[in-house]
């Protein structure tokens, strides 16, 4: 079972390893994105597997079927990136659905405390031995009210650990949970009334730039923007406006709409060529982590795992669970 591994980086090949040479699948690693370009280092493999930034559109998957590829193991959750309406008839497509939803909420929580506290900038003070408070002044989250858009694994456990501060938990989601446990409102409602808004759901094109420069209008002003999801969920020039005006306090950023180039890499000697994503990254109220919330011990373990298991039930003619399809 060789299967070749786009986008590869060095966290990714111990568990990859580990579980590969327990189910007899032998894993031959690239560091560079599969795209038109790259698919021919398919050849001869039975399977490949891809990340959030590597391109599965209909002319690769073409080309991979054309080189004997039987099935595209993404290892991550989201399939934006994929043809999956192309990929049907001709190529089996899985993914990872649910790696560790903790280690993404926790990541997302972990951004809003260093936003409202100031400890990014708490810590480049200290390290000079400036011990001064002025400019620190954060504010309580208890008592706030958090706007969830998105209520899967991830979204309500990242609503759990707001209620154990005390928060207000609110949601939107067009397939609600129907327990009762989850307070839900319309999008416009869930914009007006919360002081924090988290996004967790998938990048489709309905909800592509679900927060737009329409839609920002709606907020309440000094909201504090987290996104740990899709980038494309947010407009980010809209986004860059509205913190520019004031409406928007603050922005937590773990993914973005145009990361594709720029996340990933070491570009400290560079100059970086994306204008909105300088402008971002410069202003003292916006913290930009590069698509890091999965990346926990936990979370690479349970992705090599799932998707190895992915490749041999497909290799042996199982039935997997994890199979995307366009039914």
């Amino acid at each position: 079972m060789k299967t070749a591994v786009f986008d590869t980086k060095p966290y990714d090949i111990p568990a990859f390893e580990r579980f590969g040479n327990e189910n007899g699948v032998t894993f031959i690693y690239y560091e560079t994105k599969l795209n038109e370009r790259t698919v021919s280092l398919a050849n001869g493999c039975e399977a490949v597997c891809v990340f959030v930034n590597d391109t599965v559109n209909a002319a690769v998957i073409d080309e991979l079927a054309d080189l004997g590829v039987r099935t595209i193991a993404l290892r991550c959750a989201g399939y934006n990136n994929v043809d999956i309406a192309h990929a049907k008839g001709k190529i089996k497509v899985v993914r990872v659905p649910a790696y560790s939803p903790y280690a993404v909420a926790e990541h997302a929580m972990a951004m809003l405390l260093t936003s409202v506290r100031r400890i990014h900038k708490a810590f480049i003070r200290t390290r000079d031995f400036n011990f001064s408070l002025n400019g620190l002044t954060g504010f309580d989250l208890h008592g706030r009210t958090v706007g969830i858009i998105g209520t899967g694994k991830i979204g309500r456990v990242f609503g759990d650990i707001c209620r154990g501060f005390g928060m207000k938990v609110i949601a939107y989601d067009k397939y609600p949970d129907n327990s009762g446990k989850i307070e839900y409102v319309p999008l416009d409602v869930l914009f007006e009334q919360s002081d924090i808004i988290s996004f967790h759901c998938p990048l489709t094109a309905e909800t592509y730039h679900t927060l737009n420069a329409e839609n920002i209008q709606k907020l309440r002003k000094g909201v504090v923007i987290i996104n740990t999801s899709r980038g494309a969920l947010i407009d980010a020039e809209a986004l860059l406006e509205g913190i520019k005006s004031r409406r928007i306090g603050a922005a937590c950023l773990d993914v973005y709409e145009e990361e594709a180039d720029f996340f990933f890499k070491d570009l400290s000697g560079h100059i970086m060529g994306d204008d909105v994503l300088a402008r971002l990254i410069s202003m003292p109220n916006v913290i930009v982590t590069s698509h890091q919330a999965f990346l926990t011990e936990e979370a690479l373990s349970n992705i090599a795992e799932t998707t190895v298991d992915n490749i041999v039930k497909l290799h042996n003619g199982e039935k997997c669970k994890n199979e995307l399809t366009t039914e």
